[in-house]
């Protein structure tokens, strides 16, 4: 009996010996720029990179490994797991399939994870390959476009005062959709087109409808929190809407620019990319911005109510619109790519 519980003890140790065997990186650990294509590659960021062509199964395993873009799959991935508890929480109280009121704000809280969840994607798995790098990104730009057409939304049908509501509401939801699509459409084109050697172009195609759809978006909330009175200034969902506006303009300009890493080049190869800021600022506005329109919705139903009357299923429609279009428009520049790169291959 001793002699069988020795030999099984024995076997369990030497199983336990090879679990570090077992979580050993499926392959290679990062490398330099030289050894990725020019596609890859990021400025000031000489190292780091994960190799390409390896499995996929490779490429879910970094998940929990140190490369590049560990920080910015890490920050999105938990802001999605956030709101989805968020969510949970409030579909308690919330009566999302019976109230006509809380389809905006579903929309909105969907859009968020949706765009959280693509972010995370293309940051895990664009190592793959040049088409798989140009595709994910793609998605991810579908992402950005139906967050921009939630957050129009969110704050049209929640937010906006009754004044404003009265200028903007013969073309502020149709320009929304336009804006929210060449956003897509300029980030897919720009991504296919240039590289950062020709930043001016890139940011044209990419920052410019962003930009405008940013200031048609954010209009109904800096006209409330600059004509609010006195009294409503401490109001909390006031103060959230100042907080999401503060961390999307710091996160605007890190996104626009390639600090710090420019400073400190060939040391930010890991941490402290522009690009890892831009995540965390964008993912507090997102934040700061779900619990604001949570409490424009319980707080506000006198004004929406009236405002928006039984309209909540065209935006309805028109989120679904916008969702169509951006998609169609990634799927034919991923056919774009697709073809630019067998002609070269076939070279």
């Amino acid at each position: 009996m001793a002699t069988v519980v020795t030999e099984k003890l024995s076997r369990l140790f030497i199983n336990v010996r090879q679990v570090p065997q077992l979580l050993a990186p499926l392959s290679p650990s990062t490398v330099s720029s030289s050894e990725v294509p020019k596609v890859f590659w990021k400025p000031y960021i000489h190292t780091g990179y994960r190799p390409v062509q390896q499995t996929w199964r490779y490429y879910f395993s970094t998940l929990f490994q140190q490369h590049n873009e560990a920080i910015n799959v890490w920050t999105h991935l938990v802001a999605a797991l956030i709101l989805l508890l968020r969510f949970q929480q409030l579909s308690q109280r919330v009566a999302f399939g019976q109230d006509l009121h809380a389809q905006p704000l579903l929309i909105i809280i969907v859009a968020s994870i949706t765009y959280l969840t693509f972010s995370t994607l293309a940051h895990l798995l664009q190592a793959k390959s040049e088409f798989w790098h140009y595709s994910f990104f793609f998605m991810d730009y579908v992402g950005v476009a139906i967050y921009q057409y939630g957050s129009a939304l969110g704050h049209y049908y929640y937010a906006i005062e009754p004044s404003w509501h009265e200028k903007i509401k013969g073309f502020y939801m149709p320009v929304a959709v336009l804006l929210a699509w060449l956003s897509c459409a300029g980030s897919c084109y720009a991504k296919y087109r240039y590289h950062q050697s020709a930043r001016l172009m890139s940011r044209l195609c990419q920052e410019l409808p962003s930009g405008l759809a940013y200031m048609l978006d954010i209009s109904p909330v800096l006209h409330r929190i600059f004509t609010a009175p006195p009294s409503e200034q401490a109001d909390l969902a006031l103060l959230y809407h100042k907080c999401q506006v503060l961390f999307f303009l710091i996160g605007a300009f890190f996104f626009s620019h390639p600090y710090p890493e420019k400073w400190f080049p060939g040391k930010c190869h890991f941490f402290g990319q522009s690009h890892q800021i831009f995540h965390v600022c964008l993912v507090l506005c997102t934040l700061a911005q779900i619990e604001a329109v949570v409490l424009d919705y319980e707080s506000r139903r006198h004004i929406y109510s009236t405002l928006q009357g039984d309209l909540a299923h065209n935006f309805s429609a028109l989120c679904l619109f916008t969702v169509t279009c951006s998609v169609l428009t990634a799927a034919y520049m991923a056919r774009k790519v697709k073809n630019k790169l067998s002609s070269f291959k076939e070279e």
